[in-house]
């Protein structure tokens, strides 16, 4: 039988903005000629990640992105 359920974990987030000081502290791999996006490492390989999108950092330290549309309708900030 289908069941709902909802995360009970909070995560970190910050919006990306393309800085330098954000590609060096998550690591991420800025565009290149041949491949125009940046690249966020995940632990489940490499993710694009575009200007505007949010950096989340889960429960064990590990990075993915959202885009912003998915992380509005996802999360809302703790008090």
């Amino acid at each position: 039988m289908l069941k709902e359920y909802r995360k009970t974990a909070t995560i970190k987030a910050e919006q990306f903005d393309g800085s330098d000081e954000m590609i060096e502290k998550y690591n991420i791999t800025p565009p290149m000629p041949l491949d125009p996006d940046y690249t966020i490492n995940t632990l489940e390989g490499g993710m694009v990640l575009g200007v505007g999108d949010w950096i989340a950092t889960g429960v064990e330290g590990e990075h993915w992105a959202i885009a912003d549309e998915i992380f509005k309708k996802t999360y809302e900030e703790v008090e």
